[in-house]
Order: C-alpha cells, then sequence, then structure tokens
C-alpha cells in the first residue's frame, strides 16, 4: 500500500492529510512557487471531499467537520498548495458549525469573487495559487473587520504551533510565542 493511501486509510479527517509527508505537499515559502498538478493528480492527492470542495466548489456539512471545534493554536493552510491562509488567533465561534475567521492571515494569499450560484449573491472565496474553492465572507463577522471568513475545513490543514518549524512555517511562530514561553 502506498504511503499517501495508507495516510488517507489511517486519518479520514479530510483537514489531517498531510501532503508534505509525502513530498508532495508544498511547506513554508515553497508555495509561492506552486504549480497546480492536473486534475487525475489532484483526485489521488486528496480525499473525495477534499476534491469535491476545493476542485468543484462544494460545501461540507456543518457541525461534522475536522477544524470547526479545533481550539489549537496554530495556523491554517491550503491543502492543495500549503499557502498560508488563516490563523487561529483570528478563529472565532461563529456558531456556523464551520471554522469562522475574522481576518485572514496572508490577505495576498486570499482572492475574492462574486457569487451567484444559490440565487443569491455572495462572496466566494479561493485561495490565490492552487485557485481552491474555500468557502465564504459575509459582513456579520466579529470586531475589528466585522467580516466573516466561513471556510470548508476539507479546504484547509491545520499546522499546530509547535510544529511550524519542522513543517517550514516558522515565519509564523512569533504569533503564538507569550510571555511564558
Amino acid at each position: 500500500m502506498k504511503f499517501t493511501n495508507l495516510l488517507r486509510t489511517l486519518l479520514p479527517c479530510a483537514g489531517l492529510l498531510l501532503f508534505a509527508a509525502t513530498g508532495d505537499a508544498t511547506a513554508g515559502g515553497s508555495w509561492q512557487n506552486f504549480t497546480k498538478p492536473d486534475e487525475q493528480t489532484l483526485r489521488q492527492r486528496l480525499t473525495p471531499e477534499q476534491f469535491h470542495v476545493t476542485q468543484q466548489d462544494g460545501t461540507e456539512p456543518p457541525f461534522r467537520n475536522a477544524h470547526a471545534d479545533n481550539h489549537r493554536q496554530g495556523i491554517y493552510v491550503d491543502v492543495v498548495s500549503g499557502e498560508p491562509l488563516f490563523s487561529s488567533e483570528h478563529k472565532y465561534d461563529s456558531g456556523t458549525g464551520w471554522p469562522s475567521f475574522w481576518q485572514p492571515l496572508e490577505p495576498e494569499n486570499i482572492v475574492q469573487h462574486e457569487d451567484r450560484k444559490l440565487f443569491v449573491t455572495r462572496t466566494e472565496v479561493r485561495s490565490r495559487h492552487a485557485d481552491s474553492h474555500l468557502g465564504h465572507v459575509f459582513t456579520d463577522g466579529p470586531p475589528p473587520t466585522g467580516l466573516r471568513y466561513c471556510m470548508n475545513s476539507a479546504a484547509l490543514r491545520f499546522i499546530p504551533a509547535e510544529e511550524l518549524e519542522q513543517q517550514g512555517y516558522g515565519q509564523y511562530s512569533a504569533l503564538f510565542k507569550t510571555s511564558e514561553n
């Protein structure tokens, strides 16, 4: 059994699939040179839910996803490219059942488009480098921005604060250092 297939078997939560262990993912700053793989390769690398959400503009069920109730410190990166998107420092419980953030960690990695698919105008959020569908942004969030980036866990990979250095995202470690550390 290939290592990636073994990971898919052992880690069924969409957000926990670790591409970095296979050499397929981009970590640290290498996402800036990311080239999106073809559809067949993406289907092999992603779980069916990750593929549906990121490549087919899908939405995962609320309250039954990997990151809605994650309260650990760390960052969230695109599951396809590894580009940094959100921080636990900007995450809050919106009561919607999806992970919600009041601002992106790296605004330049976020692209917004008008979405009229459900007979209502919404603002879709996609990752810049992988063009992954992430979710939507709404104007009913908390201060200081008033925004609610309502994201799909299946589009995100969580990197705990204590693993940022080893996974190539050490530049974000300072976000989680306190005077007690």
